[in-house]
């Protein structure tokens, strides 16, 4: 088994080390982002691109060659979820916003050899993946009023009686993947349209996760606001409950995703002994002083 892993780890190294015989593959490009953001749940659990929202950004490139890149980012953008939209559960009739703040780090792998300005290598799809942290504040309408959820609890987080059920992280992680394509305008400039998918580590980005609680203990500890936005359901009839019945799946994490255009400037760095000037210029030393 510890031989596996080692086999692995140094193809890895080897597939990711900065290849110098690849020529100019080396580089940092800084870049913008523009696109759109969405949201998959409990309050849309199958529609990809359902209520898109705009989203925009940096980046930065560091190409360790022309197969391998790494990709800092941070993005902004914004998610909503809607049962009258979405028609999932109509009945339940929740629905939220929130915006998502991230800083995350991927790795690339280009399909074909690229390299911004170059002429043979100027095209090519690419996959990525890595990890990422961000920042999410669910909010729901009620009465013409937007409200935070998370303090309000609403499914009974932080009342003595649902002891169990503790207020949830606003920030926490996720796992980006995806896909991509780079083209290259000119010798410094190029522009790529990229899609990823965020598995996140949290089921409470829309504010939905577990049971109905009672409405009544949210009522009295956090307030009547929290019991009104616990359960907008259209049932049910009087005389019934929701109380323990399910209100969202708590087996399943939510997601979230970015897809749009990005436009990076490319900056060349080179060793010395790898420097075309530094070559000329060694030539022109060893001319004169002959």
């Amino acid at each position: 088994m510890k031989k596996n892993v080692l086999i692995i780890l140094i193809a890895l190294f080897i597939s990711v080390a900065p290849n110098h015989t690849q020529g100019q593959g080396q580089s940092i490009e800084f870049g913008v982002f523009g696109g759109t953001s969405f949201y998959m749940g409990d309050l849309n659990p199958s529609n990809l691109f359902e209520m898109p929202q705009p989203a925009f950004g940096g980046l930065v490139r560091y190409n360790l060659s022309s197969r391998t890149a790494i990709k800092i980012n941070g993005y902004y953008g914004h998610v909503a979820g809607d049962d009258a939209i979405t028609k999932h559960n109509v009945n339940r009739n929740l629905h939220f916003r929130s915006h998502i703040m991230e800083f995350g780090a991927n790795f690339e792998f280009n399909f074909f050899r690229y390299v911004t300005g170059h002429n043979d290598y100027f095209i090519t799809p690419y996959i990525f993946g890595g990890i990422a942290v961000f920042n999410f504040n669910p909010k729901a309408e009620y009465e013409g009023e937007w409200y935070e959820l998370q303090p309000l609890g609403t499914e009974g987080q932080g009342t003595v009686y649902y002891y169990d059920r503790e207020p949830y992280s606003l920030t926490t992680l996720a796992l980006p993947f995806g896909v991509g394509l780079k083209y290259s305008l000119s010798n410094t400039i190029s522009i790529g349209l990229e899609w990823g998918m965020r598995k996140t580590n949290t089921d409470y980005l829309d504010d939905v996760s577990t049971t109905y609680a009672d409405p009544n203990i949210i009522a009295a500890e956090n307030g009547p606001v929290a019991a009104a936005l616990s359960d907008r359901s259209f049932s049910p009839v009087e005389g019934e409950s929701n109380v323990g019945m399910q209100r969202g799946d708590s087996q399943n994490k939510d997601w979230y995703s970015f897809a749009g255009l990005q436009l990076t400037l490319k900056f060349n760095y080179s060793r010395r002994g790898d420097c075309p000037a530094y070559h000329r210029h060694i030539k022109y030393r060893e001319y004169f002083l002959r």
